[in-house]
């Protein structure tokens, strides 16, 4: 097999990534945009020892999961994976994959529970990141395609809240207007590097990146923007001098208006500063944290820990059910505003600000933990938070993941507990990624 080649494959299953698997002479084959069971030409654009990867060029036997995609940019625009197959098939899809990973990876063999499906496939997500760069003379702002660095242009994005599509357009218009350029990767000149937008019930943030902080007309732009757009109640500046794909900078200033949102989840607001992290989908956090609460148990008196707490959502969701409650964030203006927020809505709770792999071992050797709620990163937990909480004789763990990849590798090494729900949640629909909550109980010896 050859790339350029041209081959018939039948596609037997979804891979990891949403992408079709299917076998050409044994050889694994992923290919994007297709279903299991059809049968499909395909363009092999790469090959290695152990797989190759291709490109339709024609589906010749269509899976009756297939359904149109809603948006004209799907299979150039790198963010949907999962927007030709029906939703009830995503969800399935989803179960699955969790469990094959559970068994697969952490070897184990555990049910999992049926998939909490969103109460709306679209318009779901509550921030945005979008590149800005320039296709022929033009600025354009959108995603990134597939693989790429390449923006794809885009107008209005259906799995994003209708007010980020506004206030994005709206920034493009201005940017325009003000002569601001677009910064280049090649070259590392230029000045606008991304646009971030995240909106609450019904106002918005906005972030603008850029690679040096002194940008000709940047704060007449902030200003014109929250006149024409209301809704908008704060622009700041994160300055990312660096040639690198990490999209925030060490500093943020303030442009125009304030420089956090106020997000409230059932009953309980929340500050959120711009480089907090915050559940995009807002609707669906709402049965997610619920199901924490549920899986935690709490009586009132539990000495509680949440690690990588972030702005303190789960850790003041649970105060009112909780004895005593700690959280542990590593970036200094979450835990900020985790503490804002404590004082806003006047549940107690003590936030620490370092690593979890450092402070949840020194809290576990001031006093027994009861209740230990964790939702690490998707590369998953630190090995020394692995060894504190098998050394620690933490009774329950709620484990909160967004990468079902690294929750069944953790989980494996927690030998000492049993595992007793493990709950998806669809927290992005159109995509592959998937949300899971874990009850984990200590096993008595």
């Amino acid at each position: 097999m050859e790339e350029g080649a041209r081959c018939l494959v039948k596609i037997e299953d979804l891979g990891h990534a949403g992408e079709g698997v299917g076998r050409i002479d044994g050889l694994v084959v992923f290919v994007p945009g297709v279903l299991p069971g059809e049968e499909v030409e395909v363009e092999i654009t790469q090959v290695s020892r152990k797989h190759a990867r291709g490109i339709p060029v024609s589906i010749l036997t269509r899976s009756p999961q297939r359904v149109e995609p809603e948006c004209e940019l799907h299979g150039l625009c790198g963010g949907c994976q999962l927007q030709h197959l029906n939703y009830p098939s995503q969800l399935a899809y989803k179960e699955k994959l969790v469990a094959n990973a559970l068994k697969r990876i952490g070897g184990l063999d555990v049910p999992v529970l049926p998939i909490v499906p969103a109460p709306s496939p679209w318009n779901y997500r509550t921030k945005i990141q979008s590149p800005v760069g320039v296709k022929g003379k033009e600025i354009v702002t959108g995603f990134f395609a597939r693989g790429t660095h390449d923006i794809v242009p885009m107008e209005s994005c259906l799995i994003q809240h209708p007010l980020n599509n506004l206030v994005l357009r709206t920034i493009r218009g201005l940017v325009i207007k003000y002569g601001i350029t677009a910064y280049d990767e090649s070259s590392g000149q230029g000045d606008l590097r991304h646009v971030i937008v995240r909106v609450g019930e019904s106002q918005a943030l906005v972030t603008l990146v850029t690679r040096q902080e002194q940008v000709p007309h940047l704060r007449e732009l902030a200003q014109e923007l929250t006149e024409t757009l209301p809704s908008v109640v704060g622009v700041v500046q994160n300055i990312n001098p660096a040639r690198t794909n990490v999209i925030l900078g060490p500093k943020t200033i303030p442009l125009a208006g304030q420089d956090y949102l106020i997000v409230s989840l059932d009953g309980i607001e929340f500050k959120v500063s711009p480089m907090a992290f915050l559940q995009v989908n807002w609707e669906q956090t709402k049965n997610l944290y619920r199901i924490v609460r549920e899986f935690a148990q709490l009586s009132g008196h539990e000495r509680l820990v949440d690690a990588y707490c972030g702005i303190g959502t789960i850790a003041l969701y649970l105060a009112p059910w909780a004895g005593e409650v700690y959280g542990i964030e590593e970036v200094p203006e979450a835990v900020e505003d985790a503490i804002f927020n404590s004082t806003l809505n006047n549940l107690p709770a003590t936030f620490i600000c370092g690593l979890v792999e450092e402070e949840l071992a020194r809290l576990a050797k001031e006093g027994p933990i009861d209740v230990l709620v964790m939702d690490p990163p998707r590369k998953g937990c630190h090995p020394r938070v692995i060894e504190t909480i098998r050394s620690a004789s933490i009774n329950r763990i709620v484990y909160v993941s967004c990468n079902p990849g690294t929750l069944a590798r953790d989980l494996g090494m927690l030998k000492e507990y049993e595992i007793l729900a493990v709950q998806p949640v669809d927290m992005f629909p159109q995509t592959h990624h998937v949300e899971c909550v874990t009850l984990m109980s200590r096993v008595e010896k």
